[in-house]
Formats: structure tokens, sequence, C-alpha cells
């Protein structure tokens, strides 16, 4: 006798906190494929996280309700799987939905868009047909953005020679490409005009690009920033006992250690916040009549990174219990893991402060925006050498950086800050007193 079967939806389900929509980068399988309960899907990217969605049910994949690239609220059906009927009693056999069904909105910024002529809405739903699948091991490695970069310059990845990790296609690979390319068509362009007379200008052509997910989480954090009145401080420290420190560091023969600037920084910040734990606080806006400060012990301090996803600021946690040289270890893990874009909600939550190392790509000064759950940042620039006067009254080299602060002056005085910064300043310039002050 044939088992009965009856049809369940899988929906998307996320066990990170404060995610309400992901976006899809790649399907394992495709429809009238037989999958295993709790294997992989598909894969996903939101603004935390690159991970696997897996299905809780044996059967056979009837409908894939999104494709690649589409972005799909949380709570939504994923796909239609073909179970034995009664194998799953909790889950019940879903009716036809209606093409227009949508779900409610949780705040202004999930609001339905009303459809116009010039630009119809696009259903939640996609055609019946088979998913593409990727031609190429390459393609599924490429993110998102760097996909959506090839849609927009109509490149093919088969063409694109991938230099990341596992043969990854990264942004710089294809820049690299459409350069190539478009020097190559200009030298052809200059060829047929020599016996051709110049046609006109052509008009531009423009094209509307989404958001990533990181683009769109950036956006909706920068502007909830606006909030907060900002002031800047700034000041030029010397760094030149660091630097020499930093070489000898590296020269000992015994056990040589590579360590950056970075993370003499961050140890700077921990100990000065020791003694300045405004700083290191969060504004408590529940009761916007009564607002309030919430005083946070341990010093979570966030690195802004440059990925190929975009900016992201994971943060080294609990820097006041590490050495400078585990300090420096956990950034190059933290580095590593955002490249790949495999940092966990772990990793970019419950930051503290933020340190900007903007120097390290260029940029002498910043004017850093503060992160809205935090009272300040600090923005590192780029190191130069000039000629300074010593205490001989001699000129000497020395190694200049400047350190841009800013603060929430809605709770940060000028003078706090003005303390604060220079008390950074004095373990910087003399990297003994970090010894003194260690516990």
């Amino acid at each position: 006798m044939q088992t009965p079967l009856s049809v369940v939806q899988l929906l998307t389900r996320i066990l990170y906190a404060g995610i309400t929509e992901v976006q899809i980068i790649q399907w394992y399988v495709e429809e009238g494929a037989h999958i295993e309960e709790w294997k992989p899907l598909c894969q996903y990217q939101s603004d935390k996280a690159v991970d696997d969605i897996t299905s809780r049910y044996e059967g056979v994949v009837k409908k894939l309700h999104f494709q690649a690239d589409d972005t799909v609220p949380t709570g939504m059906a994923l796909c239609d799987i073909e179970v034995e009927d009664g194998k799953y009693p909790d889950d019940h056999t879903p009716t036809e939905p209606k093409p227009e069904v949508r779900p409610a909105p949780v705040n202004a910024d999930t609001l339905p868009v009303q459809p116009t002529e010039s630009a119809p809405l696009p259903s939640s739903r996609v055609n019946e047909t088979a998913v593409e699948t990727p031609r190429s091991k390459y393609a599924s490695l490429a993110t998102p953005a760097v996909r959506g970069l090839l849609k927009t310059y109509n490149v093919d990845i088969l063409d694109v020679k991938g230099t990341g990790k596992d043969g990854r296609v990264l942004k710089e690979d294809v820049n690299k490409f459409i350069a190539m390319r478009d020097a190559a068509a200009q030298a052809q362009t200059q060829t047929q005009t020599q016996t051709h007379p110049v046609a006109p200008a052509s008009q531009q052509t423009e094209t509307t690009v989404n958001l990533t997910p990181i683009q769109s989480q950036m956006f909706k954090t920068m502007t909830r920033s606006l909030t907060i009145p900002h002031f800047l401080y700034a000041d030029e420290l010397m760094i030149n006992d660091i630097t020499a420190l930093r070489k000898k560091l590296a020269s000992d023969p015994k056990d040589p250690k590579k360590v950056t600037f970075l993370p003499f920084v961050i140890k700077a910040v921990s100990l000065a916040l020791n003694e300045y734990p405004l700083l290191n606080a969060k504004v408590d806006l529940s009761n916007p009549e009564k607002p309030k400060l919430i005083m946070r012990p341990k010093h979570n301090i966030g690195v802004a990174l440059d990925t190929p996803q975009g900016l992201i600021v994971p943060n080294v946690k609990d820097v006041a219990n590490r050495t400078i040289v585990e300090i420096a270890a956990e950034i190059r893990r933290l580095s590593a893991l955002g490249k790949e874009g495999k940092l966990t909600p772990a990793d970019l939550s419950g930051g503290t402060i933020t340190v900007s190392n903007i120097g390290n790509i260029g940029g002498t000064y910043v004017g850093p925006v503060i992160v809205p759950t935090e009272v300040a940042i600090l923005g590192v620039g780029k190191s130069r050498t000039v000629p300074v006067f010593d205490d001989a009254g001699q000129v000497t080299k020395g190694e200049l950086v400047n350190f841009s602060w800013s603060a929430d002056h809605r709770v940060v005085d000028g003078a706090t800050m003005a303390r604060m910064a220079s008390r950074v300043r004095e373990f910087i310039e003399s990297p003994e007193l970090m010894l003194l002050n260690l516990k």
C-alpha cells in the first residue's frame, strides 16, 4: 500500500536576535530533489553573518519560493516539502497562499511600497521554474555584493579569475576585469575614429542596485546616529617609543612577535577607561522624559574592519583582562573571519566603545561617527614622519599620528573627553606606563 503524503512549508527561521530579513546566496537543492532532516537547504547572508538554513523535514522539495539574491523576511515560507502523512503531527498542510499576502510590517522600515505604473511592485513569490544553479564553483563563492557588481556591469563570472580564498571572486577582481575590458574597448574605438567621424556623446545610463544586507544595516545605524549631538576632539601623538618597542619585539631571536600599532591603542583606551568609565557607558532612552546611563564594567572595544562585504565592526571582548599580544591575536582572528564573511553575531554584538584605524587605508584626519549604543569613538589617522625638536633643542625625526575623538555631547562634556584623550596620549607616548597600570 502506498504511503499517504502531505505537503508542509518550511519557514524562514533565524535564531540570531534582531534579524528581520535575509538574502539568499545559493540553494543546495532543486525542486524535485530529496532532502534529509537537518541537511542544509540554502545559504543566506544577513547583516550579521553568513550561515545555512537546514531542513526540519525529510521528503521531496516540491517548490522553492525564492531564488538566489532574493531578500526574504523572516517568517516567510521558504519552500514546500512533501513528507509522509502523519510523520510530523505538529505541522499542518498549508493552504495555497494568496499572491498578495505579505507579512505585517514591524516598523516603518518594513512598510510595503505601493505599486505605481512605472515601477510595479514585485510579488513576494517567484516563478515556479527551477532555481538556476551556479555554473562553476567560483559563482557560489562570490558574495551578493560581488554578484551584484557582476550583474550591473554585465560581466560573466566565468570570465573573471578569482584571487580570494578557494578561488573566491572579489570586488577587486571584478573591477580589474572591467578596467581591462574598457581599456580594450577604448583602444578599439580610438582606432575606428581615425577613419570615421566622431559620434556624439551617448546619454548616461543610470542603473539601480539594491543595498547589500551589510550596507542596509550601516544605512540604518548611521541614520540613527544623526540623533546624537557629536563633538570632535583631536590631538597629535608622538609614537617613536612604541615604534621602537614594536621593532624590538619583532627582532627578538628567541620569540619574535609582530604586533601592529592598533593593539597598543586598544589597550591604552582600556586603561584610560578605568579612570573615565563614563566613556564606556550607553544612554538608556526607554523613558525619554528621564534618560539614564547604563554603566558597563567590561571593555568590549569595537574594531572597524574594511572587508569585501563592506564596513563591519566586531569587538575584542574584555580587553582589560587581555595582554597586548592576546589583543593582537584576537584582531587577526576577527579580521580573517570578516574577510570570509564568517563573523558570528557574538563577534558583532556587545561593543562598548569603538576604535577606527582609518589611517591603515589613508587619511590623516577623520570625523568618526558614534555607534548609537555607545557614547564615544576614536579615529586613528595615518602616521607620518616630521622634523621635531627634542628636549635638548636639537632637530630630530618624529613619528606623529592624529587621534580624532567623537563623543555624545548629551552626556560627555568637553573637559572629560579632553582628560580621557590626554590619558590615552600618555600611555601611547610612554608605553612603559601601561606596564605600571596593568592589574
